[in-house]
Formats: structure tokens, C-alpha cells, sequence
């Protein structure tokens, strides 16, 4: 895979099944392969999901407080719910990568 830089981020809903994303946050760097709907699987915090973990990403969240589902933008912060019981909230994220073969924008 050969990631490519999205710059206006990436809509859940053009990627095929079992895509791997890069998130660059201001804090951390983030692994997530898409499984489909709003399931993924997560890793790169060393508390929250030090191993990749099964998740379901709410939406992205910008300074208004408006929450935007299927979308993982720059400026914008993910909400996650890990284990269908913990919320967690990334910092803003910086840079989104995505293998070209696997987005259709």
C-alpha cells in the first residue's frame, strides 16, 4: 500500500471493506481499518488501544460542537466508543491517509 494524503479527509461510506487509514492527531498517530459501517478497529494510544481494538467511530466533532457521522476530517476531533462501553475523544487531527486502490472520493 502506497498511502495517500486525503486533504479534505475521508468519508466511511466511499471506502471498500478492510481499508487502512492513517490519522495523524496533534498527540498521536492512529491505525484504523475500516470493517464496514461505522466498525473499526483501532490502534496507536497507549492507554485507550495500545493493540488494535475493535470500535465504532460516532462521527468527527468540530469547534461548534456539531458532530458529523462517517467523516474523518482535519481540524476535527474522532469520537470513538471502544468495547460498546468506553468514549473516548481523539485530539484534532492533523493528516489522514488512505491507500488510493480503496477510496473512491
Amino acid at each position: 500500500m502506497i498511502p495517500t494524503e486525503v486533504p479534505e479527509g475521508v468519508d466511511l461510506k466511499n471506502l471498500g471493506w478492510d481499508s487502512l487509514i492513517a490519522v495523524e492527531t496533534k498527540s498521536r498517530s492512529y491505525h484504523i481499518e475500516f470493517l464496514g459501517g461505522h466498525a473499526i478497529r483501532i490502534s496507536g494510544h497507549p492507554e485507550y488501544c495500545p493493540q488494535p481494538e475493535r470500535a465504532l467511530l460516532q462521527g468527527s466533532l468540530d469547534d461548534e460542537g456539531v458532530v458529523e457521522m462517517d467523516l474523518i476530517e482535519p481540524g476535527k476531533r474522532l469520537i470513538l466508543l471502544l468495547d460498546d462501553t468506553r468514549h473516548f475523544m481523539t485530539s484534532r487531527v492533523v493528516s489522514v491517509q488512505v491507500d488510493p486502490s480503496r477510496y473512491s472520493a
